[in-house]
């Protein structure tokens, strides 16, 4: 009796050892997911044993090669969270099909961009489908560059947002952006802003230990990139130097204010 008693106790948990999982999750955005669900190793049934969606079996039949997961049937709201759990038998390999409908489309539309005291970016929007970020994007050494990113609110309504923008000098060129899961970039239009902060310099342009930043004939911070001559970036900063004494002797190429300058690296 203790011996059956015992093989009762551990049955469950040998069985657990043949089961195993396989997840996804996001956030629901009113589609349906599909599931492939192959035969076992040994032809017989469906490799798939149960699938939950937060937790909740899902009521509906899976003895097919293939079915679907209608999110309708759990009542959620579109920007719900969603985390799907497919128990399937060991030696069988069930497939999601269709997992980016569970990332947000980027659906947003400008309602208004403008600048606000000459460094805070303001924007509104609506038609957020989905909760995404967006990318706060300058122009500056002839291209788009990221200069943060703010948290999108999601929803139809009427959402705000502001970013306090780093300038250069001269005219300033700023817009938003975001990436879902079809890689595609949707950007808004562009906004402007003239700058009082005066032109900036670099020295010396043949370096052996430090490149100094000027503006106004004094010493001041600004961003900056060092490249190589083959288009590797080697160094990003926000000071009014840079060390140099670390990279080989050659030619490379210094981002810094809304400008670029080449300078020579060059040995004792």
């Amino acid at each position: 009796m203790k011996y059956f008693s015992f093989l009762l106790f551990i049955l469950p948990f040998c069985l657990l050892g043949q089961y195993k999982l396989l997840s996804t999750e996001g956030q629901y955005q009113g589609d349906k997911l599909f599931i492939k669900n192959p035969k076992q190793i040994d032809g017989f049934g469906y490799c798939i044993i149960k699938v939950t969606v937060n937790g909740d079996v899902l009521p509906a039949s899976i003895q097919s090669p293939n079915f679907e997961v209608d999110f309708s049937l759990f009542n959620l709201d579109v920007g719900d969270d969603v985390f799907v759990v497919i128990e399937h038998f060991e030696g069988c390999k069930p497939r999601f099909l269709n997992p980016q409908i569970l990332l947000p489309a980027s659906t947003f539309e400008i309602n208004e961009i403008s600048m606000r005291d000459g460094a805070i970016l303001e924007w509104s929007t609506t038609k957020e489908t989905g909760i995404l970020d967006y990318d706060v994007e300058q122009y500056k050494w002839n291209n788009w560059v990221s200069v943060g990113q703010v948290r999108g609110k999601g929803g139809e309504s009427l959402n705000k947002y502001f970013f306090k923008v780093p300038l250069h000098s001269g005219l300033n060129k700023f817009r938003v952006s975001q990436k879902d899961n079809s890689g595609e970039k949707r950007i808004s239009k562009e906004v402007t802003q003239e700058s009082k902060i005066s032109e900036f310099s670099m020295s010396p342009t043949s370096v052996r230990d430090d490149i100094f930043f000027y503006s106004n004939g004094t010493r001041q911070k600004t961003r900056y990139e060092v490249w190589d001559a083959f288009g590797n970036i080697l160094k990003v900063g926000f000071s009014d130097k840079v060390d140099c004494r670390n990279i080989v002797n050659g030619i490379y190429y210094m981002n810094y204010d809304n400008k670029t300058e080449k300078f020579l690296k060059a040995g004792e």
